[in-house]
């Protein structure tokens, strides 16, 4: 099956560095780029001159091509940052500060870091002194902001205010511009390595379907920029296309977020169903006034909070659908083009073909090609050298149906299927028809192994209502097999969440009595 149309990104051939100075002379560089919860704000102008300025200070400690570690929020200091590694020629490596101190030492092992920038307020704030401290007894070492900040005079200043619009070491947009970090074999993370080429691409992709406006739009971003979505479409997108933003930096300050978005009359929002759940919850229903779209992926958003929030706040929830390998954005609903259920349509020069899976009838293993798919991995077991992807196309993992109008429906994960007697089972497809039973609670489904039918399914929630009854009768109502039903329902406190808002089903079977 194929939806490949014809697709060529007006960024082709540029550097993300490149791609933001002619976004400062195409939008004007004395007009706004972004601001943050801090009060900070800064102008394209000022934006290019600090991230000029940092370079030059950072330059002594790294080389052009060498993979330094980010540990930093959403704030313009740590966009500031970026830039100034995007013009020294440097791959930032994104690193997650709530994977916890081992995974974190892991990652700048399989991605080779050996500095790290970060913030003494980031830490402070954060509490996470233990992780800073874990991480420079494995050797690595640390430069603080502040103390970059300090050491620059108004001779730096003019000097770079000079030279701004002009790297420090040239790149190309074939050249790794980004290192993120996805689950790995044994729990080892594995690093994505994605090209300034892969994430313009993508910009350039989505920007063909949504469309915004430098005018009248605003983007506000609380998605971590360690994780795929936040960094491409909560950060880069909009700066690359001249549309103000607002970074904010903690998508889990559910009473905080709804007030944040109506004081900046934020008109788009980016998103994960959890996060946006968390949000409907707590917003008074004027909150949401200026907004006109919310963007959502990384996790399947449930009917309920579409409704939710067309409802109470008259605004459209677009579904999306992507995989950090992808930079991240594969297929999107929009406004003028959407199907309740999907994904949306593949965005344009995506190609795509499913292949068979034993025991699915309705829909196949998604396998793609494209401009944005990424440069290839970083493993555990050869640390620092790109293992390039062994052909263009990309096995995603993920079984998809796509109908004549060329919607995408995502059935599930490979791995999350079960095979129960013999018959292939959807985890997902069982939250799907929990979540509408306690849509104030919390659910996770997963597997494990059983002697007898091969696989149990377990399903782990906040609620202490569900009643094996209660489930089972969903389940027949919407038509599935009682092969979908628990064997048993463990009560917790809490579902376990990644950084990303997704749920860590690592931790969830780690939760199985």
């Amino acid at each position: 099956m194929s939806s490949v149309i014809e697709f060529k990104s007006e960024f082709e051939g540029k550097t993300l560095f490149q791609a933001f100075v002619n976004s400062a002379q195409k939008y004007g560089s004395s007009n706004p780029a972004l601001e943050d919860a801090t009060g900070s704000s800064l102008t394209y102008k000022k934006l290019l001159i600090g991230a000029n300025v940092l370079a030059r200070k950072f330059k002594p400690h790294m080389q052009a091509g060498e993979a330094v570690g980010v540990l930093l929020p959403n704030a313009v200091g740590g966009t500031v940052t970026l830039l100034a590694l995007q013009s020294l020629g440097c791959v930032p490596a994104m690193l997650n500060f709530s994977a916890g101190p081992s995974t974190v030492v892991s990652a700048c092992e399989t991605a080779a870091v050996k500095t790290v920038l970060s913030s003494h307020k980031f830490i402070e704030k954060g509490d996470l002194q233990e992780l800073v401290k874990t991480m420079e007894g494995a050797g690595l070492k640390f430069i603080w902001l502040e103390d970059v900040r300090k050491s620059v005079n108004f001779l730096n200043k003019i000097v770079s205010a000079v030279t701004a619009k002009k790297p420090i070491a040239e790149s190309k947009s074939t050249n790794p511009a980004v290192i993120l970090f996805t689950s790995g074999s044994e729990g080892l993370p594995k690093g994505v390595v994605l090209s300034h080429e892969n994430i313009l691409a993508n910009i350039a992709q989505v920007g063909s379907r949504i469309k915004f406006s430098r005018k009248t739009d605003k983007v506000f971003s609380a998605l971590p920029v360690f994780h795929s979505l936040g960094l491409t479409g909560g950060m880069m997108l909009p700066l690359v296309y001249g549309v103000p933003l607002f970074l904010y930096p903690s998508p889990l300050h559910y009473k905080i977020i709804p007030k944040a978005v109506s004081k900046t009359n934020s008109t788009i929002l980016f998103g994960t169903d959890t996060f946006l759940g968390g949000y409907a919850r707590m917003a008074k229903d004027e909150d949401f006034t200026s907004l006109r779209m919310v963007v959502a992926g990384a996790e399947p958003v449930k009917l309920e909070t579409t409704q939710v929030w067309k409802t109470r706040f008259d605004v459209d929830v677009l579904e999306g659908f992507g995989m950090t390998e992808a930079a991240p954005v594969l297929a999107v609903n929009t406004i003028e083009e959407r199907k309740n259920g999907t994904v949306g349509k593949l965005l344009p020069g995506i190609e795509a073909r499913l292949e068979e899976v034993e025991g699915i009838e309705d829909g196949g293993k998604l396998i793609i090609k494209g401009p944005n798919l990424m440069l290839g991995y970083m493993k555990a077991d050869n640390p620092g050298v790109l293992q390039p992807r062994e052909t263009e196309w990309h096995d995603t993992g993920d079984i998809v149906n796509i109908d004549k109008d060329g919607f995408v429906t995502i059935r599930g994960r490979v791995k999350r299927f079960a095979k129960i007697a013999g018959e292939m089972v959807s985890l997902t497809m069982i939250e799907s028809i929990v979540n509408p039973l306690a849509p104030d609670d919390d659910h996770a489904v997963v597997s494990v192994p059983d002697k007898r039918k091969g696989e149990k399914i377990i399903l782990m929630t906040t609620s202490v209502d569900l009643e094996k009854s209660k489930v089972l009768e969903a389940i027949r109502k919407r038509g599935q097999s009682d092969l979908l039903a628990p064997s048993l329902i463990e009560v917790v406190n809490d579902i376990p969440l990644l950084g990303s808002g997704k749920i860590d089903y690592t931790k969830v079977k780690s939760l199985v009595s």
